[in-house]
């Protein structure tokens, strides 16, 4: 059976119409992809790992084909090590609902350390992170995010 990471991700246009004017500084190219877009979803499967990774983000395919580092800029051991950090910080974040936003951290990711995903899988998932902190200003780890 295929060993499946889930990283279902659900953004929500209510929460984005309720945040603050400081929460709001994005560039008008990133607020024009999320306003037309319902439903951005990025799936991503590989026979040959056999993982498979789903963000369901409004505007993220957007932003990582405009904004992100293109592939093979970052090696695939920094991406796992970042992964596994960012990882550790959304799964504590889960757990605390009664002191961090639950629909911001819905559901645990399954990921280890050591399980080679691929560079695609890695690639992907640590440009959400990138993407969900610098979008719902947030930090998962001790340094500030980059693209």
């Amino acid at each position: 059976m295929k060993n499946i990471i889930y990283a279902l991700l659900i953004g929500c246009f209510i929460i984005a119409c309720n945040t603050s004017k400081s929460v709001k500084s994005k560039t008008s190219k990133t607020e024009k992809a999320i306003n037309s877009v319902d439903n951005d979803t990025v799936k991503i499967t590989s026979d040959k790992t056999e993982y498979e990774i789903i963000i369901i983000e409004p505007g993220f395919n957007f932003w990582v084909n405009a904004t992100a580092r293109p592939r093979n800029f970052y090696s695939q051991k920094f991406l796992e090590n970042r992964n596994y950090l960012y990882v550790l910080e959304w799964n504590q974040r889960v757990l605390q609902p009664q002191q961090f936003d639950p629909s911001l951290y819905e559901l645990q990711i399954n990921y280890q350390n050591g399980i080679d995903y691929g560079y695609e899988v890695n690639y992907l998932l640590y440009n959400y992170f990138i993407y969900f902190q610098l979008t719902y200003n947030q930090r998962l780890g001790p340094w500030l995010p980059r693209i």
